[in-house]
């Protein structure tokens, strides 16, 4: 593609200093916004940079959205919220009594310093559906236990996390750190990601606040 002068300072300027507004542009060229109006339509057309609202233009070359970046940059520390943990002596009554007093849809088993399982809605419903009396079922026969746990590391990315979310089918995963203590593997619990975590996530970057 054949590009004027004009055209490829633009590129430049995109490039080195993405994402960059249409006015911080024009200011660098000393010209009006609307007198680039047609350079910044073909180098649209060509693909050869983008534009997303509120963040300006980037460049394609090779570089990252940074839209997906600022998503990247984000981790389950900085986006979880607090985990609900149950003893491990406590029924399957009780804990779903709990799960719908705190509008939640996980618990944890165990101990914060050791986490020995975790149960969602789904495996209530399934103990329930087996016409069994949810006060006599402890809570250990209805967990996933910890050893086929799904689980986040604090710094790890959402888009990692959302993967995971979607691969195994699962609507939250507990944030934390396997850690061996006298020899034992314990799993340390910090905090929790649900889908609700990454709802707020995106309508957070959606109105600009991260």
């Amino acid at each position: 593609m054949q590009l004027t002068g004009r055209q490829k300072e633009i590129t430049r300027i995109v490039r080195e200093n993405g994402p960059i507004t249409g006015e911080m542009i024009a200011e660098r060229l000393h010209v009006t916004r609307s007198a680039l109006r047609g350079d910044l339509a073909v180098l649209l057309s060509g693909e050869i940079i983008a534009a997303r609202r509120r963040l300006g233009y980037y460049y394609l070359g090779g570089g990252e959205d940074p839209a997906a970046a600022e998503i990247r940059s984000c981790t389950a520390e900085s986006c979880m919220s607090r985990p609900i943990v149950v003893n491990v002596d406590t029924n399957a009554y009780d804990a779903a009594v709990l799960l719908f007093t705190e509008d939640i849809g996980t618990l944890f088993v165990g101990k914060e310093d050791d986490v020995l399982g975790v149960v969602s809605r789904k495996d209530l419903l399934k103990a329930a559906m087996g016409r069994e009396d949810l006060a006599k079922v402890p809570i250990s026969m209805v967990m996933t236990s910890r050893s086929k746990m799904i689980y986040a590391e604090p710094k790890e990315d959402m888009v990692s996390i959302s993967q995971k979310l979607i691969d195994y089918e699962i609507d939250c995963l507990p944030v934390g750190t396997f850690k061996d203590v006298g020899g034992e593997k314990k799993f340390v619990l910090q905090g929790r990601i649900s889908k609700t975590n990454i709802t707020r996530l995106f309508l957070d970057l959606g109105k600009g606040k991260q």
